[in-house]
């Protein structure tokens, strides 16, 4: 009996012009290095926030480009040239507009996602490193509305610029010099401030940005906690659908794009006000939202309890990983530092709650 003649194997079909620009292009760039596995639960807007702010963040850099085209750091001339960019600019006061929610956008976001990522304890082992990274973001991202606030050059940014040199005085020559105008006399301090908020901040918050990826892409997005444990206490991914991170970029794009007409709308409804030139001497005026449970501490007990309550923040957000060791990630299962984080987050929607009913104080007299 003869066996049938093995077939040829089917000849490989020649790849397309398409496919060949793009192997070349990947070969000197390593885009598939992006279609790395994402878990199924990573694709939901809880944990999609970090993209999200991510593209707030670019939003934010596309309108403070243009913005920068008609903005002078004179002090004589910075507040007339913001006006000049809302009245004279074709879709200046938009664009303005549009640049303020952003940022409060960005700011939200960010504060989201970090309480996203304590709640499911994504801060821990082997992901410590990039809380911290979050954690000096936050920080950057507060101090880029500061210097935003400053830069409008009205009564309230003038106030928040004494704010920034009377800390500088409080820190002392090593600590705070640079905040003071004393640092590069005679030029003038809100030209430092603006090269600060386009130039400094910036560029620090997107090279953590770019590290925070590299270690995401290192460590993987963190399982979701509700998965069993094994005897280690360690969680894997793998007992859930999977898929590339090119689909996850493009649930995330999805989510900017409706985050893009949501500002949109705002910003044409609810455009940021603008004072009129600041008058030296006079303190009147309250700080953004975003501060507000500063102010109320500062109220209480000066320069010294704006300085210190937010420097208590920002280390106990740092130490976080490192004070809590316990292995658990589900929230039912860390109790003690469940009810620390609610204590913590009930007293600042407190100080903040507290701002309209309380008048403020000469914090710089």
């Amino acid at each position: 009996m003869t066996s049938a003649p093995a077939q040829a194997p089917a000849p490989t079909p020649a790849p397309t012009r398409r496919r060949r620009v793009l192997d070349a292009i990947d070969e000197r760039l390593g885009i598939k290095a992006l279609a790395y596995p994402v878990p199924e639960h990573a694709n939901t807007l809880g944990w999609s926030l970090g993209g999200v702010s991510a593209v707030s963040l670019v939003i934010l850099i596309v309108t403070g480009i243009l913005l920068a085209q008609f903005y002078s750091p004179i002090p004589e001339d910075a507040n007339f040239s913001v006006r000049r960019i809302m009245t004279e600019v074709w879709g200046g006061g938009f664009v303005r507009s549009l640049h303020f929610w952003s940022a409060q956008a960005l700011y939200v976001t960010v504060f989201l996602h970090m309480i996203r990522v304590f709640f499911t304890g994504s801060y821990k082992k082997p992901r410590e490193a990039n809380w911290l990274i979050g954690v000096s973001m936050l920080g950057l991202i507060t101090l880029a509305l500061f210097t935003g606030t400053v830069l409008k050059w009205d009564q309230e940014g003038f106030e928040a610029l004494e704010h920034n040199v009377g800390t500088g005085r409080f820190l002392g020559a090593i600590a705070g010099a640079w905040f003071t105008p004393e640092f590069a006399d005679p030029l003038p301090i809100l030209i430092r401030l603006y090269s600060a908020h386009v130039v400094i901040i910036p560029g620090l918050i997107l090279a953590l940005l770019a590290l925070h990826a590299l270690l995401v892409k290192k460590h993987k997005i963190s399982p979701h906690p509700s998965l069993p444990t094994d005897p280690s206490g360690e969680q894997s991914s793998e007992q859930e659908p999977t898929a590339p991170f090119t689909h996850h970029l493009r649930r995330i794009s999805a989510f900017g794009v409706a985050l893009l007409g949501i500002l949109g709308i705002i910003a044409v409804l609810l455009p940021p006000a603008l004072g009129s030139q600041p008058v030296e001497g006079l303190e009147f005026t309250r700080p953004p939202w975003t501060y507000w449970w500063i102010f109320t501490v500062e109220n209480w007990f000066g320069l010294p309890g704006l300085i210190f309550s937010q420097l208590a923040f920002f280390v106990l957000l740092l130490a976080l990983p490192f004070l809590d060791r316990n292995p658990q990630r589900f929230w039912r299962r860390r109790p003690i530092v469940m009810i620390v984080a609610l204590i913590v987050v009930f007293t600042m929607i407190v100080l903040t709650l507290l701002v309209p009913f309380l008048p403020p104080a000469l914090h710089l007299a």
